[in-house]
């Protein structure tokens, strides 16, 4: 059971990092509005920060939402099925969201390592452009352990995470 404590505290990391990058993102953006409009000073740096931080909220986010399933999905066709076409369907999405997440890491890895080679920063801050999009193959990580575990639970029937909110 303490394994099992700890691979869920591990895997909890992308609800840590999702919640303090939009909490974060939602501060820069109102201190960026007050500073813009009524001090009429804007922050030149606070669009740097923002993109930073909505990659990380995105990747993160979304590997927390195939964990709990949560992610939006239209299963009113395939709910008309039989029960054994469904769990063929659930194979083929499940391979086809696979493929996709591959591929976004295949590509997420390419444009890390080509920010690494070329000492790519940004404009203003001068942030290694790498440290930002290493949340593409971080994210696409998590989002297909995430999925692969909420898929093989399901296969086995066993009760999943998100399973208490539906």
């Amino acid at each position: 059971m303490k394994g099992n404590k700890l691979l869920n505290r591990i895997l909890g990391i992308d609800y840590i990092i999702a919640g303090i990058s939009l909490a974060a993102l939602i501060v820069v953006t109102f201190i960026g509005v007050i500073f813009r409009y009524y001090l009429n000073n804007p922050l030149i740096w606070e669009e740097e920060i923002q993109l930073a931080l909505i990659t990380w909220a995105i990747y993160f986010g979304a590997a927390a939402a195939f964990r709990k399933g949560s992610h939006i999905a239209i299963d009113m066709i395939v709910d008309m099925f039989p029960k054994k076409l469904q769990r063929v369907m659930d194979v083929l999405i499940f391979a086809v969201t696979t493929f996709v997440l591959f591929f976004l890491l295949k590509n997420g890895i390419a444009l890390v390592s080509q920010f690494i080679r070329t000492n790519r920063t940004t404009n203003i801050l001068h942030i290694p452009s790498s440290y930002i999009y290493m949340a593409i193959p971080v994210g696409c990580v998590l989002m297909m352990i995430s999925n692969a575990v909420y898929f093989v639970r399901g296969l086995l029937g066993m009760e999943q995470e998100g399973d208490d909110e539906k």
